[in-house]
């Protein structure tokens, strides 16, 4: 008989969860006192606060955030994903070791994945884009080249 491992329970995000992760998405480095201070609770709150999302998975880590047009020399496209079969897990596997892909979402529709990606110039974006398309399980894909932002 095979036992298998008791599932971690979900966690439940309260209201103040949301908008501490709100306040993180507009600076992540935000000192503790200053996220207390804007949610009206104790610094140890926002504290235990943010080791349970952290354990919990709905926080990764915190980083700078770049303006986008900090550098115009960035080339910055989406890219539409077709996968074969059951090869989906493996494939964003894969694509998660790219660092030049930003952000990875599946989707519904023609296409089961789409990338958003972000490159330091047209070379380095063809050569992501030989490496995705080299992926066992990729089928087929479709980019388009972000042009300018309105």
């Amino acid at each position: 008989m095979t036992v298998k491992p008791a599932e971690q329970p979900k966690y439940v995000y309260d209201p103040l969860d949301r908008e501490l992760i709100a306040l993180l998405r507009r600076d992540g480095r935000a000192p503790l006192s200053k996220l207390a201070d804007i949610l009206g609770v104790s610094r140890g709150t926002v504290q235990n606060r943010l080791d349970r999302l952290m354990e919990s998975g709905a926080l990764l880590g915190f980083t700078a955030r770049v303006r986008e047009d900090y550098d115009p020399d960035t080339v910055r496209a989406v890219m539409m994903i077709e996968v074969a079969g059951k090869s989906t897990t493996e494939v964003i596997r894969k694509l998660r070791g790219l660092p030049e892909l930003q952000q990875l979402h599946t989707t519904n529709g023609a296409w089961d994945l789409v990338a958003e990606i972000r490159s330091s110039s047209l070379a380095d974006f063809d050569r992501v884009l030989r490496e995705v398309r080299m992926i066992d399980g990729i089928l087929n894909s479709e980019t388009s080249i972000l042009l300018s932002s309105v």
